[in-house]
């Protein structure tokens, strides 16, 4: 079977200067891929070529194939940029690590959502956007979606927030879900809860989800094969059994290091993290 969405070879370059160099990878219908690396590896820039919102100024080669629900395969980067927004936010979803800055603070919550709804749909009747929006807000376990899809952003905590966002970002039941540091700004109980709902929503839509994130740990509990990045480079990818618990390249043991964990001896330093070329 082909896979939901396969990259080969992908590139990137921003004023001459290569930042994603020769990325290849798939994600399988129903799989999670979690993309682990430090900042600046080009994750992020990974993740936004895939939805062709990456500046105009950047230089994006290679292939990006994503497979239609008939069966049909397209190339993402020649697709027309009027056929490249029906797959934005409804083939493939995004949500992003700080939901404060992909909401608007003087618009409420239930207008946001309804609004990503009816980027897609400008037709549908006002009730069924209503309805649609509860059910999203409902599914999410945002709490009495009734009175509350009428407050603004601010009246909500971070973690709910980011419910919202993943909210917005599944009303259209898309295939792909893109999660760019999706627990990073929250607490670790909060965190917890977050993935625990990622987990369930893949379950019981049958999602696939490329999960981003600068933590391997964070990662395990969710994806079902990981691919590590440095530089701009995948160095090493495998299940997350194998990637946990036999790593192949030196990056990746000391990204493993590098994070405490309940049996790490406090008189141990952990392992520092040195950027090639540094």
């Amino acid at each position: 079977m082909s896979p939901l969405l396969s990259v080969r070879d992908l590139r990137i370059a921003f004023s001459g200067q290569e930042a994603v160099r020769g990325v290849s990878f798939e994600v399988a219908a129903g799989e999670t891929l979690g993309l682990v690396g430090e900042s600046g590896s080009g994750k992020s820039a990974t993740s936004l070529a895939l939805l062709r919102l990456l500046p105009a100024s950047a230089a994006v080669s290679g292939s990006m194939r994503f497979a239609r629900a008939d069966g049909v395969t397209e190339e993402l980067l020649s697709l027309p940029e009027k056929a490249m927004r029906r797959y934005r936010g409804q083939a493939i979803a995004m949500i992003f690590q700080e939901p404060m800055t992909a909401l608007n603070p003087v618009m409420t919550v239930g207008r946001q959502i309804g609004e990503a709804l009816l980027a897609h749909a400008p037709r549908m009747p006002r009730r069924e956007v209503r309805e649609r929006v509860l059910a999203a807000m409902r599914e999410v376990a945002l709490p009495d979606p009734e009175r509350r899809m009428e407050d603004y952003p601010h009246q909500f905590s971070g973690g709910q927030r980011q419910r919202i966002v993943i909210a917005m970002a599944l009303i259209n039941k898309p295939r792909l879900l893109i999660a760019d540091e999706p627990t990073t700004a929250l607490d670790v109980t909060v965190q917890a809860q977050i993935l625990e709902l990622l987990k369930d929503l893949k379950r019981e839509h049958g999602l696939s989800m490329l999960f981003i994130s600068h933590d391997l740990a964070v990662v395990a509990q969710v994806a079902d094969r990981v691919a590590v990045m440095r530089d701009g480079e995948i160095v090493e990818q495998g299940s997350v059994a194998q990637v946990l618990t036999r790593p192949q390249h030196a990056y990746t043991s000391n990204l493993l290091a590098s994070a405490p964990t309940m049996t790490t001896p406090r008189d141990r330093p952990l392992a520092t993290m040195v950027r090639s070329g540094v």
